[in-house]
Formats: structure tokens, C-alpha cells, sequence
């Protein structure tokens, strides 16, 4: 399988897509998109909606990844990660590193709320 990644810009920061799967043969392709991004400084969404599979290189891809965007102060956030998917990483502890879609949205409606709240 290929992996084929897509990206988006928009005022906020970049998107990119990522279609197929991570792997040994894949991460050196995935990792050439992504520095770059992360090394402009922007805020930087991941969107692996449509990834089927990380390997342990895939993970690693993130890894690095993840430290690029610790160095340069780059938010990074991962989105649409499948079941499969979000089972290796939580089981590595590699999905502690990254911030996730889901826990973003989980926070701006505990804030909206919690504004609506002290409004009243």
C-alpha cells in the first residue's frame, strides 16, 4: 500500500491529509511533508482520517515529528485517528505526545460552557 498526503493552508496553520499507511516503506515520505511544515511555525493538524495502519517506523516518523514541533514551539494536532490506529499508539504511549482532535474538542465545549456559565 502507498501512502499519499495532501495539504491545506489556510490563516490558521496547515492540514494535512494522510491516505493509506504508515510504514517503513511510507514514513521517509510522510516525514519530507511534514518538517517542512513544522519548521514554518504554524500551527499544524495531522488528519489521518484515512491512515489504515502505523508501523513501528510510522511511529517513529511521529515521533520525530513531534520533537521538530517541540523545538520550533508548533502546535501539532492529530485528527480522525482510527480505532486501530489510536489502539498502537496509546499502547506505545506515542498518542500521550500529540494532542488530538477529539481532546480539542472536548476542551472548547467544556470552555464554551463554562463561559455561558459565568455569563448567567
Amino acid at each position: 500500500m502507498t501512502l499519499n498526503v495532501k495539504e491545506r493552508r489556510n490563516k490558521t496553520g496547515t492540514v494535512l491529509v494522510a491516505t493509506g499507511e504508515i510504514n517503513s516503506e511510507t514514513s521517509g515520505t510522510l516525514l519530507q511533508s511534514l518538517l517542512p511544515l513544522v519548521r514554518e511555525g504554524k500551527p499544524l493538524r495531522i488528519d489521518l482520517t484515512a491512515v489504515t495502519y502505523v508501523s513501528s517506523a510510522g511511529l517513529r516518523t511521529l515521533l520525530v515529528v513531534y520533537r521538530e514541533a517541540q523545538h520550533h514551539g508548533v502546535a501539532v494536532t492529530l485528527y480522525g485517528v482510527s480505532e486501530e490506529v489510536r489502539f498502537v499508539m496509546s499502547a506505545t504511549g506515542f498518542l500521550d505526545f500529540f494532542e488530538t482532535g477529539e481532546a480539542a474538542a472536548t476542551a472548547a465545549t467544556a470552555a464554551k460552557a463554562a463561559r455561558a456559565k459565568a455569563a448567567r
